[in-house]
């Protein structure tokens, strides 16, 4: 069940990661921190944000956006600045990447990342434009 989460969260993964994600995903994310979303391909699974308000919502994120970006990021061909944001439970990751004039600065777009060819393929213009599921 997904649930707000603070800014000063998000902050410190930014910090952590050396990236700013973009405002939209910010603020869904601050909003509901977690859930389901849906693309063409596959029903994903949001990855959190680190929440340590209190011991359930420690516990309820604690396989938060920075261990899974870091576990994504030991597969051959996953992108060395791609941060995930969700899974689908099958290896694959939606990312987002960094801008083109940027290492730092997180596009708006989504991405779909496959393991089984490290293959990048295009979901989304936003975190807005994936459906959530119901």
């Amino acid at each position: 069940m997904p649930f707000p989460v603070e800014l000063e969260y998000i902050k410190e993964t930014e910090k952590e990661l050396g990236v700013q994600f973009p405002l939209k995903f910010i603020r869904k994310m601050s909003i509901e921190n977690g859930g389901e979303v849906m693309t063409d391909e596959s029903d994903w699974q949001l990855i959190p944000f680190f929440d340590k308000s209190d011991n359930k919502r420690i516990s309820r994120t604690c396989n938060h956006i920075i261990p899974e970006t870091e576990k994504a990021r030991e597969w051959i061909g996953f992108p060395s600045k791609g941060i995930t944001i969700a899974t689908n439970g099958s290896g694959d990751y939606l990312v987002l990447l960094p801008t083109e004039d940027s290492s730092i600065k997180l596009r708006e777009e989504i991405y779909i990342w496959l393991h089984e060819t490290a293959e990048i393929i295009y979901a989304a213009d936003s975190i807005d434009d994936l459906t959530e599921e119901e």
